[in-house]
């Protein structure tokens, strides 16, 4: 069975590129935390939006999708869900829920993970619920021409709960122990906790959900405020490549943990730069639709799809968002990117 030791994060020297990445997350942190204090009604509608945004994001990164009027309907209350999708949505805005309201209250351990567990699959899969798998499972990649392969074999069945309690057990030392740094350590538990892949399904869904539960356990709070999630699945592609890397010879003790370590403190960087882009926009005295959309898109540093600013703005109508769209273009202000529903937006 693998060996789980993060001791290498204080006996091994730290690359040079992470130390710069680990430098940047910290003092960021540390710079916007008087934000909160600054902004209190700013920060509870943002809390509102990355919620949203989390729920939808990481649900998608699965493939699990349905419409926007759905979500919003899904999210108040106002409708029942009608399918699969759907149920498993309802169960992802629970536990996040829990996550961001109660996240003191709940601990890195095996009870706490079944729970949370239980509770993503409660309305889909009940079955599979609060356990570990039963059966063998692959992680499968799709090639350009549709043809499937095996890229990494997850931990067998039967040494699963040992390998969970191993894992577990290695976390509570390192956290434990001051000379290792928490943004180091959470990144190889939660590339530990997917390479395991305990459960039947819902691994990659609960490895985010945890992310964010340890990260604000250890006063990383910028989550609850810009989707982690959500920048997650705007560089989805660079997120497997980094899982990729970080996975090979993981069964023999011998991967590299540093690809992925990278890349969470790279998406923690990008949550801090939309952080900024919001505040200074959200913040402002402008109560006009139209100028509130045109600074959003001029002020962004990626260009914006209709859907976005309707998460960003929900207080505007999309007929509006639409129509003011339309305006800016005309007066050559914006430029569209690509047709229908994959346009986007962006400052000519």
């Amino acid at each position: 069975m693998r060996i789980f030791d993060y001791s290498f994060l204080k006996d091994k020297p730290i690359p040079a590129q992470t130390v710069n990445l680990l430098t940047t997350v910290e003092k960021l942190t540390i710079d916007r935390r008087t934000l909160v204090d600054t902004y209190p009604k700013l920060f509870k509608e943002l809390t509102k939006i990355a919620i949203v945004q989390s729920i939808i994001s990481s649900n998608a990164i699965e493939g699990i999708v349905t419409t926007d009027e759905r979500i919003k309907g899904l999210l108040n209350g106002s409708v029942s869900p009608i399918n699969h999708n759907e149920n498993e949505i309802l169960g992802y805005k629970d536990v996040i829920d829990l996550i961001h309201n109660n996240y003191n209250e709940y601990s890195f351990t095996e009870e706490q993970i079944f729970s949370f567990h239980q509770l993503l699959l409660s309305y889909e899969r009940p079955s599979y619920a609060g356990k570990y798998k039963t059966s063998d499972n692959v992680i499968l990649e799709i090639s350009k021409n549709g043809t499937r392969s095996v890229r990494f074999k997850p931990t067998p069945a039967k040494e699963t709960q040992a390998a969970m309690e191993q894992m577990i057990y290695a976390y509570m030392d390192a956290r434990d122990d001051s000379r290792i740094n928490q943004l180091l350590l959470i990144p190889c538990v939660i590339l530990d906790f997917l390479s395991i892949h305990p459960f039947s399904d819902g691994n990659g869904r609960m490895s985010r959900l945890l992310s964010l539960l340890l990260l604000y356990k250890n006063g990383f709070s910028i989550g609850k405020y810009i989707s982690f999630e959500n920048q997650i699945n705007l560089n989805k592609k660079e997120y497997y490549q980094s899982l990729k890397l970080s996975s090979d010879n993981w069964g023999n003790s011998a991967n590299d943990y540093y690809p992925f370590i990278n890349h969470f403190l790279v998406t923690l960087i990008r949550c801090y730069n939309e952080l900024d882009n919001r505040v200074s926009i959200l913040s402002s005295k402008v109560t006009n639709k139209k100028e509130r959309i045109k600074i959003t898109i001029e002020k962004s540093l990626v260009p914006l799809s209709r859907k976005e600013l309707m998460v960003l703005w929900p207080d505007i109508a999309v007929d509006t968002i639409k129509k003011v769209l339309i305006e800016l273009q005309n007066e050559g202000i914006i430029q569209k990117i690509g047709n229908f529903k994959n346009a986007k937006y962006r400052k000519i």
